[in-house]
């Protein structure tokens, strides 16, 4: 495959699907009229500032933009609703796009905002999109045959630079999947498709399309940089114990690392094995000997597989995250100096941890590649921005019950505002825009 003639756009248009220099700039309002409090108590840190955008939603999972800088925002269980803004910056209206209780957390639009995705737990959907009048015609099936599993979120993106090829996640259907090591189970898995070759009934996900990466238990968010490679956020795994010359620990408080992994052009880029269901990213080095943060390691090292096999043969995290963060989906700034994370929240750690919104400082380098400032060993790779009062009084009962705001979508908006957050709490579903102060 060859990347098209044209130029690789903005950032903005590669992680939204809209055009920051066609959609109208808009104001940054301090309060919308009709919209509630804050559900949840919140802390920022210094030179941002906060305010509830829409709320009353239900479970809020992914958000992007048309071309004409309408919001559309994936609702789990619920469907798409589209949003418009006024000259106040404030929401003007809303309505339902499409209404099905499939629906879960997929949505992408194609550069040019003709084509919509959008996904369920066994089956990714495509519509014809109508920016203008906000409507939507000729369903159809695109991918269909997923498993089903623990994980029943499925990610799609549209490669901007190509978007005929959209990129469709699945997860693990179980803590340790050891079937998942092999591709062709189609889990833990992310997979390119090429939509120009869709059969009639869509594609089946295990045996068609081609591998970009896999060994990938559960990358919820990824998104592209400005020079077309991905970067995707890992939900790593639970309750892990590690068995080393016959004496078993006890090591899940602090391990394995949640990760931000660099997936590569998906034009250029195929079959990565980013190590699960065997290896997996190191946070806290004290329970090892000779490994550092952001390294590989395996739960019962042998003769015959040990810690150094894993870092010889599967690629390892870019950055690491604090274990359990459970990271949910990511994006860029306009110009790609920062990444935002979104941290849904733990439940496996007597101290919880997440519910936040992380920064990433990134640097573009001689090459024109993009990479995180910090170096690959680093603890301190990220600061936070926005998170709970209290976050280690939140409960996490469920994917969607706290105590506190469960973060989700994550988009840098188009009309200049700055970063919009969801947040999936089944009490209700909210969107925020945070604003940085230069």
């Amino acid at each position: 495959m060859h990347l098209l003639s044209a130029a690789i756009t903005a950032v903005a248009l590669l992680s939204t699907g809209a055009d920051a220099q066609t959609v109208p700039q808009l104001p940054r309002p301090k309060s919308c009229t009709g919209v509630s409090n804050f559900r949840y108590q919140y802390q920022l840190t210094s030179g941002w500032s906060a305010m509830k955008i829409a709320g009353g939603l239900k479970q809020v999972r992914t958000i992007i933009w048309d071309p004409a800088g309408n919001m559309l925002v994936a609702q789990a269980t619920r469907g798409i609703s589209v949003h418009t803004f006024g000259a106040d910056g404030c929401i003007n209206n809303t309505n339902m796009l499409i209404s099905g209780t499939q629906l879960n957390h997929g949505l992408a639009l194609t550069p040019d905002g003709s084509t919509l995705y959008a996904s369920g737990e066994t089956a990714a959907y495509s519509w014809s999109y109508n920016p203008t009048t906000r409507t939507v015609s000729n369903q159809k099936t695109i991918v269909k045959g997923i498993s089903t599993g623990i994980h029943s979120t499925r990610t799609i993106a549209v490669v901007p630079q190509q978007p005929n090829l959209i990129l469709v996640q699945v997860g693990s259907n179980a803590n340790f999947d050891m079937a998942a090591a092999d591709p062709k189970t189609g889990r833990a898995i992310i997979k390119i498709f090429d939509t120009t070759k869709a059969p009639s009934g869509g594609f089946n996900y295990n045996t068609d399309g081609e591998v970009f990466g896999y060994g990938l238990r559960n990358t919820i968010g990824f998104v592209p940089d400005p020079s077309g490679v991905f970067w995707g956020v890992e939900n790593s795994g639970d309750d892990f114990t590690r068995t080393e010359n016959g004496q078993r620990k006890d090591i899940h408080q602090d391990n394995p690392a949640e990760e931000l992994n660099n997936l590569g052009n998906p034009l250029t880029t195929r079959n990565v094995w980013y190590g699960y269901p065997t290896c997996f990213a190191v946070w806290d080095a004290s329970s090892f000997q000779g490994l550092k943060t952001g390294s590989n390691f395996v739960v019962s090292p042998n003769s015959s597989y040990s810690d150094a096999t894993c870092n010889g043969k599967a690629t390892p995290p870019r950055i690491s995250f604090q274990a359990h963060s459970a990271p949910i989906w990511n994006a860029f700034d306009a110009d790609a100096k920062n990444m935002y994370v979104a941290f849904h929240g733990s439940w496996d750690r007597s101290v919880p941890t997440g519910f936040k919104l992380v920064q990433i400082p990134f640097q573009k380098a001689a090459d024109g590649s993009y990479e995180p400032v910090a170096p690959a060993d680093s603890k301190t790779g990220y600061r936070d921005i926005f998170s709970a009062t209290n976050p280690s009084s939140c409960t996490a009962n469920g994917l969607t019950q706290s105590n506190c705001f469960r973060l989700t979508a994550v988009g840098w908006d188009p009309a200049g505002r700055g970063v919009f957050l969801g947040s999936d709490n089944s009490n209700e579903g909210e969107i925020f825009l945070l604003v940085p102060s230069s």
